[in-house]
């Protein structure tokens, strides 16, 4: 999900906050329908497959002469060479990943169909507070998860602030998620949730900060419903059922998070106990088809575990702190 534009940090941050500044003065505050365009295709989930393969392959043959340009300014043939090799390397990489993450994108269109994803977002259908019982935020309260990572050792905080942010008309919680590895910051996230009447938590963007030696080094993921063609997806079903696939996120190459319930009756033990009745869910991205997490959420709780399906390692909720 990390997909940067080759432009400097600060060009990214100057032009991710004018389009929320923007979006936050044009977007009308009353009914925002996203329903189906007219005219719309026989099949608009595949033709947007299409389009953003065709994207993902512009960027990589546009990364490949960049870094033969800059190959051609070695001073030496051997290094111009060796160089060459690597640009060809990448290159051949990125073709095969943006072929894999277009197969990844049809088969999420073999399962909810052809239309297009455009959620209907209505202010006047949504709550003041956060309940689901598989998803509470509950403002005060601070999720405290730790585990042994491919990063190393990692200690995640989710903090649910009592601050709030409208966003296409809804009021949305605000939630601070800051994640260190080996005691040191790494990622320092705003993410911005809303529940409908029905439940349903509906997940309406972040700004996600990665941190390198103390220094802001990315915005990767960062995303806003209503900007740059970005829509709102929902974080946790008010009455999740076995087999259902939806939409966690929807910004294009930046962020496309999908969910897939797996069970609704799993127990894991972690440090913070012992939970029944679990939602297990699996989590991934067509951005990175290769990273699969499954997640367990407690009833009454939330998240209490999220494991590596590929590696079996895992992070766990060690403990609940309110205000």
């Amino acid at each position: 999900m990390k997909f940067l534009s080759r432009f400097g940090l600060r060009a990214l941050v100057e032009s991710f906050t004018l389009r929320v500044i923007v979006a936050a003065v044009l977007l009308p505050f009353h009914l925002v329908s996203l329903s189906a365009a007219a005219g719309q295709g026989p099949n608009q989930c595949t033709k947007t497959s299409q389009d953003v393969l065709k994207s993902c392959n512009s960027g990589v043959q546009n990364n490949y002469w960049l870094a033969i340009g800059k190959c051609d300014n070695l001073p030496s043939k051997n290094e111009r060479d060796a160089c060459g090799q690597q640009a060809n390397q990448d290159k051949k990489s990125g073709s095969e990943e943006c072929k894999a993450q277009f197969a990844a994108r049809q088969e999420i269109c073999k399962t909810l169909g052809k239309d297009a994803y455009n959620p209907t977002i209505n202010p006047a259908d949504f709550v003041d507070k956060i309940d689901n019982p598989y998803f509470p935020l509950t403002p005060g309260t601070t999720f405290v998860y730790e585990g042994i990572t491919e990063k190393g050792n990692e200690h995640n905080e989710v903090r649910v602030t009592h601050d709030t942010r409208v966003i296409l008309g809804v009021t949305c919680t605000v939630v601070k998620d800051t994640v260190k590895v080996d005691g040191v910051l790494v990622e320092d996230t705003i993410d911005w949730y809303a529940q409908d009447k029905d439940g349903n938590v509906w997940y309406f963007g972040e700004i996600a900060l990665e941190y390198d030696g103390g220094l802001v080094v990315g915005l990767g993921g960062s995303w806003m419903a209503g900007v740059d063609g970005a829509k709102p997806g929902i974080i946790m079903k008010a009455h999740p059922q076995v087999g259902d696939l939806y939409r966690q996120e929807f910004a294009l190459g930046v962020a496309e998070d999908m969910a897939q319930v797996l069970s609704l009756n799993e127990s894991t033990t972690v440090p913070a106990g012992t939970f029944q009745d679990c939602v297990e869910t699996k989590d991934f991205s067509p951005l990175e088809p290769d990273i699969v997490e499954h997640k367990f959420y407690a009833p009454g709780i939330g998240n209490v575990q999220t494991v590596d399906a590929n590696t079996g390692k895992h992070l766990d909720l060690i403990g609940i702190i309110t205000e």
